[in-house]
């Protein structure tokens, strides 16, 4: 059964039994604790907390998911990958232990044929908590599965919770039986290598209290309703239904990893360490492309690093198999055939995919090429010092500055014949994970920050918006908190967050700016709004100061907006629609959303594109857009199904979440997009457009930076100004001014050549003198002397060279000095006599940058170095008179 079908059943088993089908959520989390959704029930987490009501009491979905805690073992062990699909049931407060059980055993063995999964119900083995005694008796008496196929376990395998105090409860999980070839007999508690888990139930029931890991808090009491969230491993279930051997070699991985195979001239199972590398790119590929394909873009923080560092992983494993040939585009092919079947914007999005991971590629590929130079440095310094150790702290900086990956390390240190601080690099890199981890645990613990608005909208229920139709209007404080903390009453300079059951005000979000304005009680109290945020789903909370009088909970309010920020705003908005609609039909669909911030008078816009935008495609683009504008359209918005917002040739913005119903802003027969901001009537309104420029934030990524109206004509007034300016200086029309501004620099430039050119024949003409002042030091003929300040790197690294092919083959060294803005420069170069007797410039460098107060270095014949300190110059050509000596005696 293909990944597909058994997909397309689970969700119509559990429609037909009056389940909502939820789509999946893009990977990346709508949920400050997350960077990326790890389980099937991140998009109902909300509901699971409390923080908002569902509008169904029963769901179900197939979510895709990413998880790389483990990455270095995916490939070396059949269990382990960075992406999956979970499949889940959710019951809020309807069914519950007995109807999951149920369900669960349906759907497993109902025959193929007649829409179920077909297992043999004598290979399905069950654990249970090892105090549930009414879910074994369920799976015992209701279901009839022998007591000697269920087993007890303890809380570290059979209770779930989320880390945090909030709804946790006892899991039943569901085994399959592999047979005798995987492993001993005795169930999941003996062998979880045979024994295959496949489906997870667990039983919402209880509220736990603080506390580390898996048991290690209290059970605080019973929750008011019992929630079911179950689990099912999609890629696990397939495994065992196409009869194959592990989740690399199902229907959506096996045909990455032969494509693989044929790229690299390998056979799949012919080699151990060769089918482990497969696997990595099998898995890894699919991986990037889903993370691509929800707005991930490859970057060195967060969601963005995350993958870089799969899609790396994956060509560097396809370069370890041979590859020599940049790859990325034909494994994202294969990949997006192999899943669009379940996901179709995989399809659509195929060129945009496929352009993101390619420059990736290429960027690693140069990466590589970097690290092997640095690398082969750092072995060369290794062996130089007598060394047979290439240092942790080495292996480490190759790894987190450069992405240099450690086992390519290893492997290339061990041909050159050198081991590794593994050990070292490890303590590292755990120090740093023991950092991520510290940082990830803290962030857990905001959802006691939002304890105080959840109080609030379990109280009062959603804050109505107003703000599309309405600047002002009146309002009641439902909400009050002073200090994080929901306080009666706020008085005079006290820092406030208000809550209002109704309100203008827009709260930050989808790149738009929060409105501010004030909040004027009944009282007289006057609140100063600065800022406005959604801490919770539909609580809109409005930050501040208290300007006199006291606010009191409950009382009357009139609420206004700043007006003229918000049009601003409204108007930098509407041009960022235009924008993003102009660059799609100038670079095609590649150049979709990536962010974007709308701030009065101005905006940024972020976009995909492999490569900068030329000047004359962004000339095009401003020009089309101040076109619309002198068009006039009618700016409307409608709210509609999410269906129907695609089949109107709505764009979303990859990564947003979007509800079952979403708002759609049309500019006339030009734009089309999801959006919950707010906007111009009328293009017109916009007055000017102007585009600033663009520029890479990150790969494959390219940013537009704007003005808008009144702020873009003054920027074009002030540029009038110097243009004026200039004309008048060069004596020339507007038209003129590239032109000779351009002959002005060619004139200079040849200027600042003769200058350079006399500089270089003065500098030289020395030459002759200092090889002439030659002093022997133990049979080295050493020239060391200051020569004229301000003379340059290049001119003084030209006389030392002259200077030492005037000393003839005896063995020679020649020191000059310079100071230039006020630093202390040294070159030094010795002959092939004088390194035989052991005389090194890159020594005789370092001990002179070191007297100088810095630091050089370069090979043994020729070696640059420098400092802080001109005072030590006469002091540093001592300390290289007396290694000389030193080191030729």
């Amino acid at each position: 059964m293909e990944s597909a079908e058994i997909r397309r059943r689970w969700l119509r088993f559990f429609e037909e039994r009056g389940h909502t089908v939820v789509p999946s959520a893009s990977l990346v989390a709508d949920d400050p604790t997350l960077l990326l959704v790890n389980a099937g029930m991140v998009p109902f987490k909300p509901y699971f907390l409390g923080e908002v009501k569902p509008s169904y009491t029963r769901a179900t979905s197939v979510q895709k998911c990413v998880r790389t805690l483990d990455i270095e073992e995916v490939g070396k062990t059949t269990r382990h990958g960075s992406f999956f699909q979970m499949c889940g049931n959710f019951s809020f407060g309807d069914y519950f232990k007995e109807g999951a059980i149920k369900f669960a055993w349906e759907l497993l063995t109902t025959p193929v044929a007649d829409g179920g999964y077909g297992l043999e119900k004598e290979k399905l083995w069950i654990t249970v908590y090892q105090d549930d005694d009414e879910a074994e008796q369920i799976w015992r008496e209701v279901i009839g599965v022998p007591s000697e196929r269920i087993q007890r376990l303890g809380m570290k395998d059979n209770f779930w919770s989320m880390g945090v105090p909030g709804p946790c409860g006892p899991c039943s999980e569901i085994y399959y039986d592999r047979g005798p070839a995987y492993g001993e007999e005795g169930g999941p508690a003996a062998n979880d290598e045979r024994y295959m888990e496949i489906w997870n139930l667990v039983f919402m029931q209880y509220e736990r209290g603080h506390g580390d890991g898996k048991d290690g808090f209290e059970i605080v009491g019973d929750l008011p309703s019992k929630n079911i969230d179950t689990g099912l491993g999609l890629e696990r279930l397939a495994a065992i239904l196409q009869g194959v051997d592990n989740l690399f070699e199902i229907d959506t991985t096996r045909s990455i990893l032969d494509r693989a195979a044929e790229l690299t001239g390998h056979t799949y199972g012919a080699d151990h360490k060769s089918d482990v590398s497969l696997r990595v790119v099998a898995d890894h590929i699919r991986t990037a492309v889903m993370l691509i394909s929800d707005g991930v873009t490859p970057g060195n923080e967060g969601r963005g690093y995350v993958l870089r560092r799969i899609l790396r992983r994956a060509i560097r494993n396809m370069r370890l198999l041979g590859a020599t040939d940049p790859v990325a585009r034909e494994l994202t092919d294969i990949t997006i055939k192999a899943m669009g079947p379940q996901y179709a914007e995989l399809l659509e999005e195929r060129k945009r995919i496929e352009t993101v991971a390619a420059a990736e590629e290429a960027s690693f590929l140069q990466t590589l090429r970097t690290g092997t130079v640095i690398l082969d440095t750092a072995v060369t310094e290794a062996k130089q010092a007598g060394s047979a150790v290439l240092s942790g702290e080495k292996a480490f900086q190759l790894h987190d500055t450069y992405g240099f990956p450690i086992d390519l390390t290893l492997e290339m240190a061990d041909e050159q014949g050198l081991q590794v601080d593994e050990a070292g690099f490890r303590r590292l890199m755990k120090e740093q994970r023991d950092r991520a981890k510290a940082d990830a645990k803290a962030k857990k613990m905001g959802h006691a920050d939002v304890s105080a608005y959840r109080e609030v909208a379990d109280k009062s229920g959603a804050s109505v918006f107003t703000g599309y139709t309405h600047i002002e209007g009146e309002a009641t404080v439902v909400g009050l908190v002073v200090d994080g903390v929901p306080a009666p009453a706020a008085t005079e300079g006290d820092e406030v967050e208000i809550v209002l059951d109704r309100t203008p005000f827009y709260a930050e979000g989808g790149g738009q700016l929060a409105d501010q304005g004030r909040i004027r009680l009944d009282s007289g109290a006057v609140v100063e709004i600065r800022d406005v945020q959604q801490p919770v789903p539909g609580v809109i909370v409005h930050s501040g100061a208290v300007l006199f009088g006291e606010v009191v909970l409950g009382a009357s309010a009139y609420a206004s907006i700043d007006v003229d920020r918000r049009r601003a705003i409204a108007r930098a908005h509407s041009a960022t629609h235009l924008t993003h609609q102009a660059l799609r039909d100038a670079l095609g669909p590649t150049a979709a959303q990536a962010g974007s911030e709308n701030a009065p008078g101005r905006f940024r816009f972020d976009f995909g594109s492999p490569a900068a935008v030329p000047g004359s495609v962004l000339t095009d683009v401003e020009q089309k857009i101040n076109e619309v504008l002198t068009r006039e359209l009618e700016v409307t918005a409608e709210v509609m199904t999410m269906d129907q917002a695609r089949k109107a040739g709505a764009i979303a913005m990859f990564g947003e979440k979007y509800g079952d119903s979403v708002r759609v802003v049309t500019i006339g027969d030009f734009s089309k997009e999801l959006c919950g901001g707010t906007h111009v009537g009328n293009t017109a309104q916009l007055g000017l457009v102007k585009l600033l420029g663009e520029s890479s934030i990150g790969s494959g990524v390219r940013r537009v930076e704007a003005l808008v109206g009144v702020d873009a004509y003054k920027f074009l007034a002030r540029e009038h100004t110097v243009v004026s300016q200039l004309t008048e200086l060069v004596k020339g029309r507007p038209e003129e001014l590239p032109e000779k501004i351009s002959g002005m620099l060619a004139k200079l430039k040849d200027a600042e050549k003769e200058i350079e050119r006399f500089r270089a024949e003065k500098v030289l003409a020395a030459a002759a003198g200092l090889a002439a002042e030659a002093e022997d030091v133990r049979g080295v003929a050493l020239v060391a002397a200051r020569v004229a300040d301000g003379t340059g790197a290049d001119e003084l690294r030209k006389l030392v060279l002259d200077v030492r092919g005037r000393l003839g083959s005896r063995p020679a060294v020649v020191a000059a000095f310079t100071v230039a803005n006020d630093r202390p420069l040294t070159v030094i170069a010795t002959n092939e006599d004088a390194r035989s007797r052991g005389v090194k410039a890159g020594e005789l460098v370092r001990t002179a940058a070191k007297t100088l107060g810095g630091g050089g270095g370069g090979k043994d014949d020729v070696a640059q170095g420098g400092g802080t300190n001109p005072a030590a110059v006469d002091e540093a050509i001592a300390a290289v008179r007396a290694l000389v000596a030193e080191r030729a005696s």
